[in-house]
């Protein structure tokens, strides 16, 4: 699982991609999750940020999924039509 920081705007979306590509080049698993539970402030870098993830994630042949999108920041990929291309990860049955 890549976890995101606290903040994400313009300022940090250069060293956070860098250090999520690092991240997701060693995760081994098919599943790529991206967990936003930190994620407090933002921008539509953090979009950004996180569709570059995605394609990172569909080249290298895994799946893509998101966790604890913060609700400005789900509301904010609606408006710009993207909504889709962060989808969901499905919670454990408990």
């Amino acid at each position: 699982m890549l976890l995101l920081p606290e903040t994400l705007t313009l300022r940090e979306a250069r060293d956070t991609l860098r250090l999520l590509k690092v991240a997701l080049e060693q995760e081994g698993d098919t599943d790529v999750i991206v967990d936003a539970s930190a994620l407090e402030r933002f921008d539509s870098s953090a979009l950004a940020v996180l569709l570059e993830c995605r394609r990172l994630a569909q080249a290298w042949g895994k799946r893509f999924a998101m966790r604890s999108l913060p609700h400005q920041l789900a509301e904010l990929a609606r408006v710009y039509g993207i909504t889709e291309l962060l989808p969901a990860a499905e919670t454990p049955a408990a």
